[in-house]
């Protein structure tokens, strides 16, 4: 008991999370941890994987905006900053209706620094720099995870099922590869169509081919992925079902 006879109300410190643990939550808040392995696709688990209603309007309207303004005016500073605009708009808006706002503000920042990279280079294609660099991220790890043998998106599937020992599963190891495989070719599709349009400065053909390999090719990759992990997770679990039964 403290000095002065009162009781000590402080709860012990909460043990630091294991980098497991950390894992399954950064997977949890990724696109495939709102469509479980385990559970039947629905269209509203997909759309809230992109984000909802308002994560689309928000990814889709800042590069439409670039497209129209520097198609009208085909200068820089008008195209780069309207959508920077929009990004504290939508931030703004968030505000206002009391929703969490970390999201816009990650594209807010996201939107700054395009808009950053093309004011100091004084090309417009270089506002699209930041998003192939991030696909040649993305590409990269899709690439070593399959050449170390331990697919990504079979590693996050563990992680969101638990399922710690999915590499001894033939039947997951195979489908895991598949998906790591199609989640590799998404951006290596985007890369191949954006960087000859970067290198020619073409900007309005990359705001173009941002919007149409964006969304749409992420989603229908996303829908197969969740279906082919699907099969293997609960096609075991049924397996060992009948085992027991």
């Amino acid at each position: 008991m403290p000095a002065g006879g009162e009781a000590d109300d402080r709860t012990p410190d909460q043990p630091a999370p294991s980098f497991s643990d950390a894992m399954a939550a950064a997977a949890r808040r990724s696109g495939l941890g709102h469509v479980r392995p385990g559970e039947a696709p629905s269209g509203r688990a997909l759309l809230a994987a992109v984000g909802g209603i308002r994560g689309l309007v928000e990814s889709i309207l800042p590069p439409l905006l670039f497209l129209v303004v520097f198609t009208i005016t085909q200068q820089l500073v008008p195209s780069v900053l309207a959508p920077l605009g929009l990004a504290v708009v939508f931030i703004a808006a968030r505000v206002v209706m009391r929703q969490p706002v970390m999201t816009a503000v990650v594209g807010a920042l996201g939107v700054g620094v395009s808009a950053g990279l093309a004011l100091l280079s004084g090309r417009a294609s270089d506002n699209f720099l930041p998003g192939l660099i991030i696909n040649v991220v993305l590409l990269v790890a899709m690439l070593l995870s399959i050449a170390v043998r331990r697919p990504l998106i079979g590693v996050m599937a563990g992680l969101l099922t638990g399922d710690t020992v999915w590499r001894a599963d033939p039947a997951k190891a195979r489908v895991a590869l598949i998906a790591t495989v199609l989640w590799a070719v998404l951006p290596a599709v985007r890369l191949a169509v954006e960087v000859p349009l970067y290198l020619a400065d073409d900007a309005a053909g990359l705001a173009t081919m941002k919007l149409l390999l964006g969304i749409p090719p992420y989603a229908i990759v996303l829908w197969v992925t969740w279906l082919l992990i699907r099969s293997a997770w609960t096609g075991a679990v049924d397996a060992e079902a009948s085992e027991s039964a």
